[in-house]
């Protein structure tokens, strides 16, 4: 029956080709638009996801502050720095966190060879690699075994090895910082990441914290960098940390300006805001352009029932039901409209494979490997969707005239002339 019902409205559009090929064209142009604009929507908010995880899923950073309210006998105006008992009480007495690590920074000169930066020197532990994502490109990254022996090892950013080092390969290879010898283990990739502190981790050299006491006094720590057990523990675990680290230097917990404290998570929200708004946006300029061409097939398709009164009234005589004039019509529009979709899907994968790459935070990185640019990929969940939304709209377009044919009098039908 239904294939008896499809044949027959694969038979009323080869009767008439050209307007059925105008017709589909609509589909078409509307099916491109809204596949091409998935996908860029699609890669769009997987690049700013990506940017806004280079930084640390999860990590926060708290710097030392001064107090600005009277707590425990101490005046407002202390200042606050960040010892290897903080940490300890920190790790000790937070449940939330999973880890945390001292780090130390100073700015120093560092060369090799004629390669010469002045440049951010982090010291760090073997948990910072992790929370950070400083992930080796090449070599190792830090371990505990370097922390113990204080190695003078270094692990480099990106473009601060290819400043040092141009092309060629760094692990092994020895550098200076501050007069001191450094044997460089490992680097990693461009970091493209939408924030940083102190500066990118990019252009940063990273050693041994205890390493780095060779070099300064690194008794009290630039920053605590820390990382609760899950992202929705973030706000807990910071009004942990620093009321644990309040008791511990006596000053109020609920001081905010003694320990200033950076977290992702409180901005996810605005992220998923303009990336699912931005989607949501151009879905429904797709969904819109495939609708007007849905308003053109559904013109054609009352055309067709008007042309075609005599035909309906024959059949209705015959015995065919309102049910199998409804079916019928509706079939027409959806072939028509399945069609023109799969044309426009087969047209959309050739234009995503000419267009390619587009700019998007490359050139800000002066990055040319498009990593951070927007791909147009026609994933299959961008077809389906797509197909869902041109099933639908074939649907809407064949109503009205399916509805209109199934409802006409056989024998005032027949009289038509």
């Amino acid at each position: 029956m239904f294939r008896e019902i499809l044949r027959q409205a694969w038979d009323a559009l080869r009767r008439n080709k050209v307007r059925s090929l105008l017709s589909m064209l609509g589909i078409v142009w509307g099916i491109v638009a809204v596949t091409i604009l998935l996908a860029y929507g699609s890669s769009f908010r997987g690049v700013l996801v990506y940017s806004f995880e280079a930084f640390g899923r999860g990590a926060v950073v708290a710097w030392p502050g001064t107090t600005s309210e009277q707590a425990g006998g101490e005046r407002a105006g202390k200042i606050v720095r960040f010892e290897k008992e903080d940490l300890e009480a920190v790790q000790q007495e937070v449940p939330v966190i999973r880890q945390a690590c001292r780090e130390t920074v100073r700015f120093l000169g560092i060369s090799h060879d004629a390669g010469f930066a002045n440049t951010p020197i982090r010291g760090v532990c073997p948990e910072y690699g992790e929370m950070r994502n400083e992930n080796p490109s090449d070599g190792r990254w830090i371990t505990p075994e370097d922390i113990l022996e204080r190695r003078r090892v270094a692990f480099l950013g990106a473009r601060l090895r290819e400043k040092l080092f141009g092309g060629h390969p760094a692990v092994g290879e020895t550098l200076q910082i501050s007069g001191l010898r450094f044997t460089v283990i490992g680097s990693m990739d461009r970091k493209f990441q939408d924030s940083n502190y102190f500066r990118s981790d990019d252009e940063s050299a990273f050693i041994p914290y205890s390493t780095a006491g060779d070099i300064w006094d690194t008794r009290y720590a630039s920053v605590i960098v820390f990382v609760p057990i899950a992202p929705r523990f973030e706000k807990q675990a910071m009004d942990q940390v620093r009321a644990t680290i309040a008791k511990r230097q006596r000053f109020s917990p609920t001081d905010k300006r003694a320990i200033q404290m950076f977290g992702r998570e409180e901005f996810r929200p605005i992220i998923d805001g303009i990336t699912i708004g931005l989607e949501a946006l151009l879905l429904f300029i797709g969904a819109l352009t495939l609708g007007i061409g849905g308003v053109g097939v559904m013109n054609i398709m009352l055309v067709s029932v008007d042309e075609r009164i005599r035909e309906i009234g024959l059949r209705r005589a015959l015995g065919a039901r309102r049910g199998h004039i409804r079916m019928q019509f509706l079939a027409e529009a959806l072939v028509m409209t399945l069609l023109g979709g799969a044309m426009g899907i087969l047209l959309a994968e050739g234009l995503a494979a000419g267009i390619g790459t587009l700019a998007f935070l490359g050139p800000a990185y002066e990055d040319t490997s498009g990593k951070v640019d927007i791909h147009l990929n026609i994933s299959l969940a961008t077809v389906a969707l797509s197909t869902i939304i041109l099933i639908f709209v074939g649907v809407l377009s064949g109503l009205a005239p399916a509805i209109r044919a199934s409802r006409l009098h056989p024998v005032e039908a027949l009289r038509y002339e």
